[in-house]
Formats: structure tokens, sequence, C-alpha cells
């Protein structure tokens, strides 16, 4: 009989076993382990949670009865709820600030709260209300949020219409500027203070000018083809117009200004068959100011093909164009007309010369000049001539205007013509003068622009960019190696002639980060010699400190060993990788090597670098880059120790 129980008693654990497993497979508990011991069923493992290990037990319980069942289960222990992603956006406009987010209640020592944020954007535009959305989480701030939301901060203070995105490892700034050339300054500025660490996004644009009156000119004459003025709505009308000038002999890049105000969307066609018209002269010009077209053709033209052409470009022009046009006749040798002059020199100062109708004409035209050019630089001896045609002020005060955006010029007024000559600094002077003659001198009026862009006046073009003042450190350095005291960290006064240079160069850039690294050969150990180059970084950096260099974006860092140039063998290679570099970071060329070495050319550093050739939008922060100096002479300085 007991034999027979036991029996009994196995095949039952037996198919417990299996019913309870198979079931168990198909609701996927496959972390329960089932063991059975005569007709107890002992279940072991690990559940998820609570609820997991409660189902499992009623599962096993529907199979067999409840007293048998054996609850050897363990549950997961509940892991720490993960801290939220703080992030903080803040929009500013004309209307105010918003701030929208969530930040650490504990900002830390140094940090910035709620209130201090609601402060801060407050400050930026007093007396009008600042719209706070901002709530709190009981969570330690992130290590870089500080960094980035005093970034954020900066960043708003700059940007009167702009969205700043700021998380502990990303600031996103969506903004527009009133220009282009702002824009430039604006991501050259916020990119230089960006923190490490911290993603940069920019996306910041320019709105497109609005054009009154939308002007274009453009000429062949002895000089060749060219604008005075280009201006289109599109960035595909002015491919074609630019095509167009290319095809009638325009080389170059010429500025092409795309803007609002464009008098019909048909303004491309009309502009490309009026360029067409003047190349099939040969010499001439055509003026639009809005929708009225002034075609000049040259003393060369004959009549017969100037009265093909322009019945051809009436007939081509979109119905909304009013066409005027005139062939130049060549002077006589009779007295030459009637004239008004003003000479801008240099100075500043303004001549005027030559005739005014009256004594009231005389007084506006004077009132104008002082105030266009200054009242002191203005000096007038006119003559009265009451025979002179009628909208001669006119023709004057346009002229005058027009010469006001010159740095040093000529005007010419003439019943027949008024013609600007001069010098300027601002790309976009010729097409402002155009803009100023078509629009006062109407429809049908002959003028000249003869205006040239000197870069040498133009206060954005002198200034140099990063990557210009990397170039010439790159140039002192290659001549010149910065040099120490044996085993020390003080510079040798050999080397204050190439810090005086380099002072010299970096007193006249624009703010930028940059690195100065400092590296050793590998004679001694490895710690003493990153001790060393880091404090030989930091003394070439206190160093042009006291230069009166602006210091804020440089840092000092020392690499020790690392990275060698030569061979380490060798005194020559070992005195090849004693040097200073100094890198331009955020940028997409490198500043230059401060130290080259003396044995053998150094090639540029490209090893495993990514590709700058191009840029995109947004723009992200990008990585930096070294660029080697050429070797020194043979006859370089002795060499130094590690």
């Amino acid at each position: 009989m007991v034999g027979v129980a036991a029996a009994a008693a196995l095949v039952i654990e037996r198919r417990s076993d299996n019913v309870i497993s198979t079931r168990l497979a198909e609701e996927r508990l496959d972390w329960i382990s089932v063991d059975t011991d005569g007709l107890q069923v002992i279940l072991t493992g690990t559940a998820p949670n609570e609820a997991a290990r409660f189902r499992a037990v009623n599962i096993v319980g529907s199979i067999v009865d409840a007293s048998r069942i054996r609850d050897a289960l363990e549950v997961t222990p509940a892991s720490a709820i993960a801290a939220p992603r703080f992030s903080v956006e803040m929009l500013r406009n004309d209307d105010g600030i918003q701030l929208i987010g969530l930040m650490p209640e504990d900002a830390g020592e140094g940090g910035i709260g709620e209130v201090q944020l609601a402060d801060n954007a407050a400050a930026l535009t007093p007396g009008s209300e600042i719209v706070n959305m901002l709530e709190t989480a009981a969570y330690p701030a992130p290590e870089t949020w500080n960094t980035a939301l005093r970034f954020g901060i900066e960043a708003l203070q700059r940007l009167e219409r702009s969205k700043i995105s700021v998380a502990a490892d990303r600031v996103e700034i969506t903004a527009i500027s009133d220009s282009e050339a702002e824009k430039r300054r604006l991501e050259t500025d916020l990119r230089s203070i960006a923190p490490e660490g911290v993603e940069l996004v920019l996306k910041i644009t320019a709105p497109r000018p609005v054009i009154t009156p939308f002007t274009l000119r453009f000429i062949i004459d002895a000089d060749g083809a060219r604008f005075d003025s280009c201006s289109a709505d599109t960035e595909r009308a002015r491919t074609t117009i630019l095509a167009a000038a290319t095809a009638a002999g325009v080389t170059g890049a010429p500025l092409c200004t795309i803007g609002l105000g464009v008098p019909t969307p048909r303004w491309a066609d009309a502009v490309t068959q009026a360029i067409a018209a003047v190349a099939t002269l040969g010499e001439g010009s055509i003026t639009f100011s809005d929708a009225d077209v002034t075609l000049l053709a040259g003393t060369s033209v004959s009549q017969a093909t100037f009265d093909r052409v322009v019945g051809e470009l009436e007939t081509g022009l979109p119905d909304v164009f009013s066409l005027t046009s005139t062939l130049e006749k060549a002077e006589s040798a009779s007295q030459g007309p009637a004239e008004f002059t003003a000479n801008l020199s240099d100075a500043g100062k303004v001549e005027l010369r030559g005739r005014l109708t009256d004594e009231m004409q005389r007084k506006a035209v004077d009132a104008f000049a002082r105030a266009a050019f200054g009242a002191e630089a203005v000096y007038t001896a006119t003559r009265l001539d009451e025979t002179l045609p009628d909208g001669w002020a006119v023709r004057v005060l346009a002229g005058l205007e027009a010469l006001a955006q010159v740095e040093n010029g000529n005007l010419l007024v003439r019943s027949d013509l008024v013609e600007v000559t001069g010098v300027t600094g601002s790309q976009s002077a010729r097409s402002r003068i155009t803009q100023i003659l078509s629009g006062k001198l109407g429809q049908g009026q002959t003028f000249r622009v003869n205006v040239r862009y000197d870069e040498a006046l133009d206060p954005i073009a002198s200034i140099p960019t990063p990557e210009e003042c990397a170039a010439d450190v790159n140039a002192v350095i290659a001549r010149t190696k910065i040099t120490f005291t044996p085993a020390s960290a003080e510079i040798a006064s050999t080397a204050r002639p190439v810090l005086d240079s380099l002072a010299e160069i970096l007193v006249n850039c624009p703010p930028m980060t940059m690195e100065i690294g400092g590296y050793t050969d590998a004679q001694g150990s490895e710690g003493g010699n990153q001790a060393l180059s880091q404090a030989r970084a930091e003394a070439v950096l206190v160093a042009l400190q006291g230069r009166r260099i602006d210091v804020s974006g440089i840092t000092a860092v020392g690499y020790g060993e690392t990275n060698p140039i030569a061979d380490n063998s060798t005194e020559a290679g070992r005195e090849a990788n004693r040097r200073i570099e100094f890198v331009l970071k955020g940028s997409h060329t490198a500043a230059a090597s401060a130290d080259a070495p003396a044995a053998a050319p150094a090639q540029p550093d490209t090893e495993g670098g990514p590709d700058f050739s191009g840029d995109s939008s947004p723009s992200v922060a990008p990585t930096e880059k070294t660029i080697r100096p050429l070797p020194r002479p043979a006859d370089a300085e002795a060499q130094e120790d590690p």
C-alpha cells in the first residue's frame, strides 16, 4: 500500500509540474520556476513588481488548490524615481517676456532660482509685465544647468525678438535680427561666450528689407558691364537676373539684394529683357524705379538700332511697366550748360559752387547741406541765375542727398544730367545712391553713378575675422619660438619680442575663444611633464594679459608629453615637441601653433579631424582644428629643456 501511495504522489507531482509550467509559459511568465514536493507546489523567482507576483500566484491557484501553493517569490525593489528633464523656454518680443518650463527647486549655491530668473527678465523690459509660467521640482540641479541658464539669460538680453530654450546640455536660440550684418555679429558674439559642455544651436534670421523705390540699374559703357543697383523679390528671381547679367558681360559676383516692395511678380522677366536690350545696344543704361523704366542709349548707338531695340522692349515688357527711352547725342562745342557742383573732401568738408535760381533756393540748399554734412563743414559760394530750368532745386537736393552716401567725392548737376562720383566704405552705397536719384529725379531723367568701393574705408571689413587673426598669429610664430628657461615655466627674455608681436595682433581681434596649449617632450615623469606644460601655458596667458589683451575667451591647458609631433628619441625631435600651440575654438578654421619644430616641417594636424568645408543652418558650434606653423629657419634659437 505504501508503494502504491508513493507512486500515485509521484504521478501527481509530474502532472502538476507539467500543467503549471505550460500555463505559465502561455502567459509569458518565464521568470518563475516551479518545483513540486509531494502535493506541494513551490514557486520561486523574482517578479518585476508586486502586481506580477500576485497575478502569477492567482494563475497557479486556478490550477491546483491554493493550500498546496508555497509562495517563495521575490519582488524587484522599486527603483528611485528618475529626476525630470529640466528646461526653460524664454520668449521675448515687443509685448514683453514669457517664461515657461520646469526648474529645480534648489538651484544650489550661486545658482539661479525661479524668483531670480523672473527678476532678471523683468529688468530687461522695465514697465512691462512678465508672464511667469515656471514650475519647480524638488530635485537637485544638473551639473551644467546654471551655466546654461546664465548663458540663456545673456542671450535674452542681446536679442529683443527671440525664443531661447535652455536645458542642462543644450541651448537653442531662435531670433530675428534687424539686418544681415547684425545677424553675423550676433552669431559671432554668442558663439564666443557659449559655455563649454553645452551644445549651442543658433537659428538667427534677418528679415528682407523693404526697398523703396524698388530699384535696379544696369550699365554697359567703356568700363564694361555692371550693376549700379540690383534688387530682386525672390532667390529664383535673383538667380535669373544675375544669369542674364553674366550673359551680357558682367563678371565676378555682383550684389543683388532680395527685398520687399516689388511692383509686380514679373519683375525678373522685365529686368532680363531690359538687360538683353542694353547688351544689344552695346552702350547704355537701363534704370527701374518701381514700374518706371528709363533706357538711355549711348552716343555710339545708331538711330536704327535704337528704334529696333526700343520697339522690341516696349512690346516685351509686362503691361505694368512704363518705358521712357532716350538716344544720347554727342556734345557740341558750344558753351557748356549751367552747372551746380559740390565737392566732399577726405576731411568731410563740402564746397558748394555753381548756380541756383534765387536767394530762397540758396538758403534751402545751404540748410540741407549743413544738415547732411555738418554745420561747420559746409562752404557755400553759389551765384544766382533766374534762367535755370524748372525742377533745378529738386535735382540739386537729390544730388546732395546722394553725395552724402560717400566718404569723399563730387556732385555735378546739369539740366540734362546728375552725376555722383566718389569713394565709399559701404558695398550698398552705390545701390542706395541709385535709389535716391531714380526716386527723386523721376522717370526719364539721366544720371550717372561712378562710385568706387574701398575696403579700407569699410568699418566692418577692416575688423579682422578670428580666422584672419589666426593666420597673422601663424605668420609671427613661424618665425620665432616662445622659449622658457630650462625646466621652469619662466618665459625667456628672448621671447618677449614674439609676445609683443602677438599682442599687437590680438588687441585688434574680435571676441573669440582660443586655447593656449602647452606640450613637453617625453623626458621626465608623465605627471611632472603635464604640470610643467600647464604652468607654461598659463605663463603665456598671463604675459598676454599683462600686455592689455582681453583674455576672457582664452584658456590655458597643459597636455604634457601627449600628442608628439616628432620623434622623442632624437634631440631635434624633443626640441620640436617642446612647444606652445594657439588653437582657435568654435570656428571652422584653427588659429596657429605658436612653436614650430626646428628639425622638420610640421604638417597640418588633420588626422581624424572633421570636414569644415561647409556650413549649415541651424548652426551648431563646431569643434576645433589646429594648423601648425611652417618650420623656423635652421639657425633658430638654441634648444631648450622639456
